[in-house]
Order: C-alpha cells, then structure tokens, then sequence
C-alpha cells in the first residue's frame, strides 16, 4: 500500500496516468470498500483540486453519501434525480459541462459548475456512483471518463 502521493503537473492525461499506478497500490489489497472509496476521494481531491469529490452508495432505493472530499453534501438522491440519479438509472457515465444547463440538477453547492458521475457496479447492478464537481465551465471530458472508468473498474 502507498503511504503518500506524488502529485504530478503535466497534461490532465499525464497526471491521470501518473496518479493510476499510485490509486492502484492505495487500494491494492484493501478489501474494504469504504477505506478504498475514501482513498480514491482524497487521491483525486489531491491532484486535481477539484470543487467535490466523492461517492453515493445505492441503499434502500436511494443514493446515500459515502466517503468523500470538498465541502458538505446532500446526504440522499432519488433514482433519476440530478446527475447522480441519473447516471445511476441510465447506467451509464454522464458528463455535464454547464450543471445550470442540466434538467432537475440539484445543486448542492451554488459553486459547482460542470460535473462528471460515474457509475460502480456489483454483480451486474449499480452499486454506486463516484460524483466529480468542478468551479469550472467544461471541466471534464473524454480524458476524465477513460481514466475514472477506469479506476472505478477496480472497484468489481
């Protein structure tokens, strides 16, 4: 296991291919889900300072908050509610680059701006979703959906 991290400044795909393998050995071996949901929190926070960081867990019909890093949160989401609801109904990863512009989104905080959610899944369902937000218009893009795809991969 890891027991800091380097951040790297380069080009969004350059720091997410120098933060991989250092996400990789914080939760290599960690059975636990939550103590490995935490560290992909701080991980991301860290190297990109974005607004939020964190995950919803699927409990009891709802989204419920989990680990995460930034300011407080909304603590339940329904199924198909905001962005997080609605990538947890649709199943899929859902990029917004103008929140304001977004359907029903829910605004937890007044300062986020766009916003990426990804979907976990255990045993074919949705389990979870990690939520990204920025303060930044068009924050997030294909980059940032191959790389957190991809560490949420890990998570199965």
């Amino acid at each position: 296991m890891a027991e800091d991290l380097k951040i790297f400044n380069g080009t969004k795909e350059e720091q997410y291919q120098s933060l991989l393998p250092q996400v990789r050995a914080l939760i290599g071996g960690e059975e636990d889900l939550i103590a490995n949901l935490a560290n992909i929190s701080a991980a991301l926070k860290e190297q990109f300072n974005f607004l939020w960081v964190g995950f919803y867990l699927v409990k009891n019909e709802q989204l419920v908050l989990g680990p995460f890093q930034g300011p407080v949160a909304c603590t339940r989401i329904d199924l198909g509610k905001g962005v997080c609801g609605s990538a947890w109904q649709e199943q899929k990863t859902l990029v917004v680059p103008d929140v304001e512009a977004f359907p029903g989104h829910i605004a937890c905080s007044s300062l986020s701006r766009s916003e990426i959610v990804v979907p976990f899944f255990c045993e074919g369902e949705v389990a979870g979703v990690l939520d990204v937000d920025s303060k930044d218009l068009n924050q997030f893009d294909e980059v940032d959906q191959k790389y957190l795809e991809e560490i949420i991969s890990w998570l199965n």
